[in-house]
C-alpha cells in the first residue's frame, strides 16, 4: 500500500509523534490509521521500559498554587535533554504532575520511598485485622500482600490512579509521556504544603 503524506500527517496529529516513527507504523498496519495509532502505543510503552534506565539530568521544577492560595506543590521533574525539558508538552506533564501532588496528597514517590518501620507496622496492622480468620499462614500473607498493594496504592505518588485519567496510574502516565517524547522521565522529589498543617 501507498503511505501517503497526508496520511503521516493525520497520524502525527493523532499521536505527537515524529514523521519517521508515524510512517513505519502505517507501514505495519497497511495504512490503518486507527491501528497505527495502537500500533504505537504498545511500541512507545516498550520503547519505554527500555529507557528507564538512561540518565536524566535537566529538567525543571514545577509548581501548583491552589486558588485558595492556601496550597502550595513544589515537585522536580527530570528528563535527558534540555530540549525537551522546554517543551510546552513537558511543562504541561510537569504541571499535571504538581496538581496531582495537590490533590492526591500521596506520602512517598514509590514503595522503595516507603520507611522500612512504616512497612512493618503496616503489616502488623494488617495481621492483626486477619488473625481472627484461623487462616493458613500462606493465606494470611497473601490477604497481608493485597492490603499492602492498596495501602501502595493509596500512599505512593507512582502507584495512585492519575487525578486527570484515574484509569491509569501515574507511572502509566509517565510511561506514556516517555514514550512521546523518545527519552527517559523521572519524577524527583516533591513537598506539598497546605496552610496551618
Amino acid at each position: 500500500m501507498n503511505i501517503t503524506s497526508s496520511m503521516v500527517q493525520e497520524l502525527r496529529a493523532k499521536t505527537g509523534l515524529g514523521i519517521m516513527k508515524c510512517k513505519e507504523a502505517l507501514v505495519e498496519t497497511n495504512g490503518d490509521i486507527d491501528a497505527a495509532v495502537d500500533y504505537l502505543r504498545k511500541k512507545g510503552l516498550a520503547d519505554a521500559a527500555k529507557k528507564a534506565h538512561r540518565t536524566t539530568s535537566e529538567g525543571i521544577l514545577g509548581h501548583y498554587v491552589h486558588h485558595s492560595d492556601k496550597l502550595g506543590v513544589l515537585v522536580e521533574v527530570f528528563c535527558e535533554t534540555d530540549f525537551v525539558a522546554k517543551t510546552d508538552d513537558f511543562r504541561a506533564f510537569v504541571k499535571d504532575i504538581a496538581m496531582h501532588i495537590a490533590s492526591s496528597n500521596p506520602s512517598y514517590l514509590d514503595r522503595d520511598s516507603v520507611p522500612s518501620d512504616v512497612l512493618e507496622k503496616e503489616k502488623a496492622i494488617y495481621r492483626e485485622q486477619v488473625a481472627d480468620l484461623k487462616k493458613p499462614e500462606k493465606i494470611v500473607e497473601k490477604i497481608v500482600d493485597g492490603k499492602l498493594n492498596k495501602f501502595f496504592s493509596q500512599v505512593c505518588l507512582l502507584e495512585q490512579p492519575f487525578v486527570k485519567q484515574d484509569d491509569i496510574t501515574v507511572m502509566e502516565y509517565t510511561k506514556s509521556v516517555i514514550a512521546k517524547f523518545g527519552e527517559n522521565v523521572r519524577i524527583g522529589r516533591f513537598v506539598r504544603m497546605q496552610l496551618g498543617e
